[in-house]
């Protein structure tokens, strides 16, 4: 018998290996030979796992997004609180700490510059903000009295917090020096708590 197929793995160190390499020079410096030497492997191996550098790009698009949820999920399991449950999706995204990943919230900024220059990336970019924002529309709906989903005023506050949000990452990626500490998930939830009279 075999040894098992570690064609899964192999692909994950190709694809933590474009998020490290995109997170210090971007995509477009990141050609399949910088990702293969820093995942440790031979260029024709990437290639053999991934035709193209975009498919490795949308597969660590996918690995961010599935990632985002799952410590969302694993924050949302601990309290079925409806406050504490907008607090998981804010930090989920923004606190700093244990699980904190500079490197993905890097990424994920170059993520938002490929979309302006590929159609397909900005349709995948767009899709997951949209689940963002309807998720977190929700959320503030079910904190904010009296207030549904599809109300103006929750669809407005969940922009800001979402543009908010884009803006924290964008500004912890580029001007990580000028930028105070462990501000913006704290701050985002004091806006919240204002707005939505808590």
């Amino acid at each position: 018998m075999g040894r098992p197929s570690n064609t899964q793995q192999r692909k994950q160190e190709i694809v933590d290996a474009l998020l490290r390499v995109m997170a210090v020079h971007g995509y477009e410096k990141a050609s399949i030979q910088v990702i293969a030497k820093e995942a440790g492997l031979a260029p024709g191996l990437i290639h053999y796992h991934f035709k193209t550098k975009q498919d490795i790009l949308l597969a660590l698009i996918n690995w961010i997004a599935t990632s985002a949820s799952d410590r969302l999920e694993k924050l949302n399991s601990m309290d079925k609180d409806p406050w504490h449950k907008l607090e998981a999706f804010i930090n989920a995204r923004l606190a700093t700490g244990d699980t904190q990943m500079p490197e993905v919230v890097s990424a994920w900024v170059v993520i938002a510059g490929e979309s302006l220059k590929q159609p397909e990336i900005k349709e995948i970019y767009q899709d997951l903000i949209g689940q963002q924002l309807t998720l977190l529309r929700q959320l503030l709906a079910d904190v904010w009295d009296g207030k549904s989903s599809k109300n103006k005023e929750v669809i407005h506050l969940s922009a800001t917090v979402m543009a908010a949000m884009e803006g924290a990452f964008q500004l912890s990626a580029t001007a990580h020096d000028v930028m105070p500490k462990n501000y913006a998930a704290e701050s985002i939830l004091e806006l919240i708590k204002n707005r939505v009279g808590l």
